[in-house]
């Protein structure tokens, strides 16, 4: 799944959102324990210090007297309190009927209040005091806290539930509002191209990151004009600049001819640096193709060309050229779908890839292009039944100037050593085109046979 900035940054407004809620509430509950059991503390200290009163000063009190004394007291605090009384020999002199069986320890050494696990009961707050001559011990029920304490968590949780879907709307919004310079920001720099290169991002008002950005990536798109209009001059001064010179230096060249006409090895010498014009020629109108289309500069006009309708009436060119060189052609269709493209640029496509598979091929042999249909994609895959390449050399077929010949030891292909004429630009121009439209290219060794596959993906319209 692609997460977007915008759903990134709602994702992050929330965490952090609830992650605060959950900090806040989770402060607030140990509050609320901390404010209960400080109130439980202080009904102790203040029950003791009736107790004491009651008690008096004689410690020489029996425990018949100390039950006279507080045993009303004592059962009507049954409910909040469990008490004891120890004389000043630490002896218990009397324990509240809710006690049982049970004896509070004298923990006084650790302090005033402490917490106890007081059998069949539960856990328990004791307060220890002093009173005259009577040690008085009081513990309350914890287990009112606990319900407590779990009906807050409830609540907690349902708050923290509520607070992360309410903060992830929030989050959203609040992107989406925040985001929205940066989008129309997006927007603009999409539509800069190579057609539209004057155009500018509007620059906000202020001196904000956002103003800043707006003004550098201006600043880029206007060295980039700059850099399109340098090729765009440069190619028209190339187109001009070198082919007048060969046309000159072919005129003269031709003027040659009559002058050799006895002459077998200067006619042959001549003839050889005709051929070499001509391919010079091919290699400046083949680099400033590729230059335009890696630029952008192309003017193209797309069409709706039916497959394989469209590839019939190349059909009988391809077979003309296949049966000069004594190779047979077939077009194998196998789908039909409708593709947008240039007519010109694709019909050259076509050509570049059955002059390279042609040029390999040997006589008798077979070229097929198959037509399918799959996925959304128009594939044309050219087979040949060439010695095919390497498995190291597939991925360089396409680059410029790469140039295979089959290797008298392997039936395979060596590069950079020029089988028949040829400048290593046709495969890298059929990559360019096809890039143009939107697809992809690749080349493959044939399992089922020797041969090379070239396979063209195009995507389907409609």
């Amino acid at each position: 799944m692609i997460r977007t900035f915008t759903f990134r940054t709602t994702l992050w407004f929330a965490g952090l959102v609830t992650g605060i809620l959950v900090a806040v509430l989770a402060v607030g509950g140990w509050l609320l324990n901390r404010q209960m059991i400080a109130g439980l503390e202080l009904l102790h200290e203040v029950e003791a210090e009736e107790l004491g009163e009651l008690l008096g000063s004689d410690g020489a009190l029996s425990a018949a007297e100390i039950q006279d004394r507080i045993a009303h007291d004592a059962d009507s605090d049954a409910e909040l309190f469990f008490i004891q009384v120890r004389g000043r020999d630490g002896v218990v002199r009397f324990r509240s009927d809710n006690l049982e069986e049970a004896v509070l320890p004298d923990w006084s050494q650790r302090g005033v209040h402490w917490t106890y696990q007081l059998p069949g009961v539960g856990p328990v707050r004791v307060t220890s005091m002093t009173e005259g001559p009577w040690h008085l011990q009081l513990a309350s029920r914890l287990e009112p806290n606990r319900r407590v304490l779990n009906d807050y968590l409830r609540v907690a949780g349902l708050l923290v539930l509520g607070g992360a879907l309410v903060s992830v709307g929030l989050g959203w919004g609040f992107t989406r509002v925040t985001l929205a310079p940066i989008r129309s920001i997006e927007r603009t720099a999409r539509r800069i191209g190579a057609d539209n290169l004057s155009e500018r991002i509007p620059v906000p008002a202020g001196r904000d990151e956002l103003a800043a950005l707006s003004r550098l990536l201006n600043e880029t798109f206007a060295r980039i004009e700059a850099a399109f209009g340098q090729v765009r001059r440069f190619t028209a001064d190339a187109s001009h600049e070198l082919k007048t010179p060969l046309a000159l230096i072919k005129l003269n060249a031709e003027k040659l001819r009559p002058h050799l006409a006895d002459d077998e090895e200067g006619e042959a010498t001549l003839n050889n640096v005709l051929e070499e014009i001509e391919r010079l020629h091919q290699i400046i109108e083949h680099l400033l193709f590729l230059s335009k289309a890696e630029s952008g500069v192309l003017r193209l006009e797309y069409e709706a060309l039916r497959m394989p309708d469209w590839l019939r009436d190349w059909e009988e060119d391809a077979g003309v050229l296949a049966e000069d060189v004594g190779v047979r052609f077939e077009l194998v269709e196998e789908g039909a779908a409708t593709v947008r493209g240039v007519p010109s640029l694709l019909r050259q496509l076509l050509f570049n890839l059955l002059s390279n598979a042609l040029k390999f091929s040997e006589a008798g042999g077979r070229v097929t292009l198959r037509v399918q249909v799959r996925g959304g994609r128009c594939w044309w895959s050219l087979e040949d039944e060439g010695p095919g390449l390497p498995e190291d050399q597939l991925a360089r077929v396409f680059d410029r100037f790469a140039r295979y010949v089959p290797s008298a030891g392997n039936g395979r292909a060596d590069s950079d050593v020029e089988a028949k004429p040829g400048h290593g630009l046709g495969l890298a121009i059929c990559k360019s085109i096809v890039e143009l439209h939107g697809g992809v290219i690749r080349a493959e060794n044939r399992r089922e046979r020797k041969g090379l596959r070239v396979v063209v993906e195009l995507p389907v319209v409609g």
